[in-house]
């Protein structure tokens, strides 16, 4: 949980976003939009939100962010690997869309683009939140990302079994 909200739910405004921002890609993409999407982008979009979480705390409580930097990069330790795969997976999903590598460029700086306005304007939506609220949300935090709610892999993994059907490319 973050604060109140459940990690599923906090990820479902940024997800709901993922879902917007690839409708080009889904398009132009000859694979139809399959649990495999579906998957990618609830797990995606749970790690935006702590994104998105961190960067609201950082602005409205600055005497917080060390509490939360800190803590949040132990969670990055934790999780390095599988945010390692979920922008792989982006990446390739962008991949498939384009028809070639100038394409995928202009793809990929264009969806990067759409993720970070996202994350900024669920900033600004957290930052309207009355401020006593926001500062307990805030101050709940790095206790979250220190706990098992934060475990992506626990919290998704029906996703990631999903999503790990199909394997990636070797580097």
């Amino acid at each position: 949980m973050i604060g109140q909200l459940p990690l599923r739910v906090f990820g479902a405004c940024v997800a709901a976003l993922l879902t917007g921002c690839a409708c080009s890609v889904l398009a132009a993409s000859a694979e139809p939009r399959t649990e495999y999407r579906l998957s990618l982008t609830d797990v995606y979009g749970a790690y935006q939100s702590i994104l998105a979480r961190r960067d609201t705390c950082g602005t409205a409580f600055p005497e917080m962010r060390g509490a939360t930097e800190k803590a949040y990069s132990g969670w990055q330790a934790r999780h390095r690997k599988l945010i390692d795969e979920l922008d792989q997976r982006f990446n390739m999903m962008i991949r498939s869309a384009s028809r070639d590598e100038k394409e995928y460029a202009r793809n990929i700086g264009k969806y990067e683009g759409a993720m970070l306005r996202q994350r900024e304007e669920v900033k600004q939506t957290l930052l309207q939140q009355p401020r006593p609220e926001l500062e307990e949300e805030c101050k709940a935090f790095p206790m979250f990302l220190q706990g098992a709610d934060s475990d992506l892999e626990k919290e998704f993994a029906e996703q990631l079994a999903v999503l790990r059907k199909r394997p990636l490319p070797k580097k």
